[in-house]
């Protein structure tokens, strides 16, 4: 069942009808049961007072692009209804025409575009029109014997329109449907949705859920568990062995979706999913088509699913089918483009945007995380659906031609071009080291910045988790994430990796930058010093580059390592034996590992900087005093005598190495591998010579 969760207390709080339209927008979409995420549209008949101070009859509907669930007031679009509604006695109107005439109805020109379907909501004589993609709904509207259902369920209260891509055309059949039926309380859109209405906005979100919650019971009370999809086929495996298998083979998945450009990955083995995957008829029954016309751009007509039976042993079997299964798919999708592209037409990435396993579960993929959850969110509406309509009859979907008509239809494809300009680091997924500190954090809010999904690897985990949180408040959920890695733990440092191929697919960047710090004469270093040092700056760079370089072959779409060295690589520094001799065995490791990585697209640089003292946990320890007394100062005045000793008499900060890290991993270097960079506000006994 679906809630009614309208509250005539905040509902009272709207300081306008329009405020009001946003709460009743919300409430639909906040329930992904009763629309799809970015889908469906509501509208407002109300009247204003227009820039001559005459009051007009206005119709605030949603703005192209928007989502239900989170839109506010500023997403409507306003349209004089004088100018829309003579358009009805029109035998037919282009939607080039349609979109050029509705601009010119709008009461402001600030208004985003106006919904793709503003026709349908004009046409019908009601004060408010909710159209929505609910489950159960669409369930009956996909069953081959939906219709005849219907009649059981609303008797003489629907209008059953027949499939046709939203329009003008779409719309005027609305109207006259409901026009040539009195007792119409709802309109059933085959193969596509449901349009409601009311007087009042309470009362037409009520009877939205009304609507859906008849269709439910219905739906519900003759379903047999045990034998959807065919019944169950494949057992799910347990979730620790789905989960270090989907951490294996996605970030293969990852390089042979990546064609022309890079592709994000997100995994998903929720019950629904695993129940669907597992199904005797789950293959062939993914294969007839999409539930809900809005889902076509990001999930395509159809799946790709993986012919598996789930056996931890067989995972060489496993990745050669994805290999395999991509490829083919790939292939017939160019082939479809071929079949039905109208001139101008470019197509999209051929890859899937969903991939099915039985036993594992879901992947989805897309230009970011963000995206990628998008198409998985698509396809638990359409295993809903398709659970609701094989209850009553048989799943039935569009044309392939109907179906390129929406995946490749102009008014669509604006609503992606809403979407922000890629940039430098988008679809670029950075695993930085040390991240919680003042070098890694500044890196990781820097390559956000430019579009980059970032893991910070931290001991310090809580310090970890708050960057994480920042940089997710200000630019989005799951742009970055913590993980708490010792990078001297083997077995941490291959799981902190699985997990990150787990929430992104892969990883394109590493950022070698975890460190520590000592000071003592050479005579008086211990074998304890000494290992530390050997333990952190050297075995962990070692094994954070090693486990990368592994997962970087698999992807085989190349990858970019950047170390944080230190001056004291190319300079012996006072009673810093064991730090400076690391420091030298990093930047030597890196130069190898170069030389080795570079017929895989691997390139390795080093960033060398000096006395980073703020936001840096080796500054707030034992060095400071350290490094004071082994110059003869007090540890107050080391800022001013590291900036005295450059050239350029500079202090340097973490956002200076953050911007030399960033070089490195940009495209501004695509052609240099192995080198050194030193951020060091020239210190002479450190050139590099």
């Amino acid at each position: 069942m679906v809630q009614n969760l309208w509250d005539d207390a905040t509902a009272s709080q709207m300081r306008s009808a329009l405020d009001l339209l946003a709460y009743r927008s919300n409430l639909i979409g906040a329930d992904r049961r009763v629309c799809n995420i970015y889908g469906g549209n509501t509208s407002s008949k109300t009247t204003v007072l227009d820039f001559r101070g005459r009051e007009i009859e206005v119709m605030y509907v949603k703005g192209s692009g928007s989502d239900l669930g989170s839109m506010k007031a500023c997403h409507f679009t306003g349209l004089r209804l004088e100018d829309i509604r003579p358009l009805i006695e029109r035998d037919s109107m282009s939607d080039e025409e349609m979109v050029a005439y509705l601009g010119h109805c709008m009461i402001d020109a600030k208004h985003p575009r106006a919904s793709i379907e503003t026709l349908l909501h004009a046409f019908l004589p009601f004060k408010h029109v909710d159209h929505t993609h609910p489950d159960a709904i669409i369930s009956l509207c996909c069953a081959d014997n939906g219709k005849e259902i219907a009649k059981e369920i609303f008797g003489d209260r629907f209008v059953w329109v027949p499939y046709i891509r939203p329009g003008f055309t779409l719309s005027k059949m609305i109207a006259d449907g409901v026009m040539a039926n009195p007792k119409a309380e709802l309109v059933l859109m085959e193969k596509h949705g449901l349009v409601t209405w009311g007087e009042t906005q309470e009362e037409c979100y009520a009877q939205t859920i009304r609507i859906i919650n008849e269709a439910t019971d219905y739906i519900e009370a003759r379903m047999n568990e045990s034998q959807l999809f065919g019944g169950l086929k494949h057992q799910a495996l347990p979730m620790e062995v789905r989960h270090q298998i989907a951490a294996r083979v996605m970030p293969i998945i990852r390089g042979v979706v990546s064609d022309s450009q890079k592709m994000m990955l997100s995994f998903d083995d929720e019950a629904d999913v695993l129940s669907f995957v597992g199904g005797n008829n789950s293959p062939q029954l993914s294969q007839v088509g999409a539930a809900c016309p809005d889902h076509l751009v990001h999930t395509k007509v159809v799946p790709l699913f993986i012919d598996w039976t789930p056996d931890p042993e067989d995972l060489e079997g496993l990745e050669a089918k994805l290999i395999e299964g991509i490829d083919a798919y790939k292939t017939q999708y160019t082939a479809y483009f071929e079949r039905n592209k109208s001139e101008g037409d470019r197509m999209f990435q051929a890859a899937p945007r969903v991939i099915l396993i039985p036993g594992i579960g879901m992947i989805n993929t897309g230009k970011s995380w963000a995206l990628s959850q998008v198409s998985g969110a698509l396809y638990h509406r359409a295993i809903a659906v398709m659970r609701g309509a094989t209850s009553l009859g048989q799943f039935v979907s569009l044309s392939e031609k109907e179906s390129y008509q929406v995946e490749y239809w102009p008014l669509e494809l604006y609503k992606l071009s809403l979407a922000p300009a890629e940039a430098e680091f988008s679809r670029k997924i950075a695993f930085i080291t040390g991240g919680a500190g003042g070098i890694g954090s500044e890196t990781a809010r820097r390559l956000v910045s430019e579009g980059a999904h970032v893991v910070l690897a931290d001991l310090n985990l809580e310090g970890a988790q708050q960057v994480a949180q920042d940089i997710n408040e200000k630019y989005g959920a799951n742009r970055a994430f913590a993980v708490r890695m010792d990078v001297t733990d083997e077995q941490a440092v291959q799981a902190a990796y699985d997990e990150t191929a787990l929430m992104y697919g892969g990883v394109d960047i590493i950022v070698n930058n975890a460190g520590l710090a000592t000071s003592s004469s050479f005579d008086q270093t211990t074998l304890k010093e000494w290992n530390l040092n050997i333990n952190v700056l050297g075995t962990g760079y070692f094994l954070v580059a090693r486990e990368a370089f592994k997962m970087m072959k698999r992807q085989g779409i190349g990858g970019n390592m950047v170390f944080v060295g230190s001056k004291n690589t190319v300079y012996a520094g006072k009673n810093a034996s064991a730090y400076s001799a690391v420091k030298a065995l990093e930047a030597h490791l890196a130069r190898c590992i170069a030389a080795e990585g570079g017929e895989f697209g691997i390139r390795v640089n080093t960033i060398l900087p000096d006395a980073i003292l703020q936001g840096s946990a080796i500054w707030n320890s034992s060095w400071r005093n350290e490094r004071a007394a082994a110059y003869g100062i007090e540890p107050d005045q080391l800022e001013e005598y590291y900036r005295k000793r450059t050239t350029l008499l500079v202090n340097i900060y973490p956002k200076d190495i953050a911007e030399g890290i960033t070089f490195f991993a940009s495209s501004k270097s695509d052609k240099t591998t192995g080198c050194m960079l030193t951020i060091d506000g020239g210190v002479p006994a450190a050139f590099t010579r």
